[in-house]
């Protein structure tokens, strides 16, 4: 099944080409270019579920790049980066609170998953692209009592 978020992607890159907009054209151009990575490597299109995973992932890379600008002193680069992660978040679905989260990691430790990796492979699926992934390993950590 074709993704529909690919395909709001490529819309929104070629309305920001014609408004000349080059921060969103060089942020939207580079997500494009690393789903088509992941389809190449994968060898299928890629449905809007890859296509999240790719964004997400592209937001943490930027999100650390930044903590890294900012621990040199170099803040008008973690800016930079702080603002393309902005505009890749405008892909991510409605995110959730820690109360949802933690709600979820409950209801799965009252079902019988009490080891930290069944419960984390069970829990990021659900989460994933609306709640951060550090931040669930610490949900879950406290939920267990670890």
């Amino acid at each position: 099944m074709p993704s529909l978020l690919k395909d709001r992607i490529q819309t929104d890159l070629n309305a920001a080409r014609k408004g000349r907009d080059k921060a969103r054209t060089l942020v939207l151009s580079t997500l494009l270019s690393e789903v088509k990575n992941k389809e190449i490597n994968a060898r299928i299109e890629v449905d809007d579920e890859a296509v999240l995973q790719v964004v997400t992932k592209a937001i943490k890379q930027r999100r650390d790049a930044s903590e890294q600008m900012r621990a040199a002193d170099r803040h008008e680069l973690a800016d930079l980066e702080d603002a393309q992660a902005a505009v890749l978040r405008d892909y991510l679905p409605e995110g959730m609170s820690e109360d949802e989260v933690r709600a979820i990691v409950r209801q799965l430790i009252d079902s019988g998953v009490d080891q930290m990796g069944a419960l984390m492979g069970q829990v990021m699926p659900r989460i994933r692209g609306r709640f951060d992934g550090k931040e669930a390993n610490r949900v879950v950590r406290e939920e267990l009592g670890a």
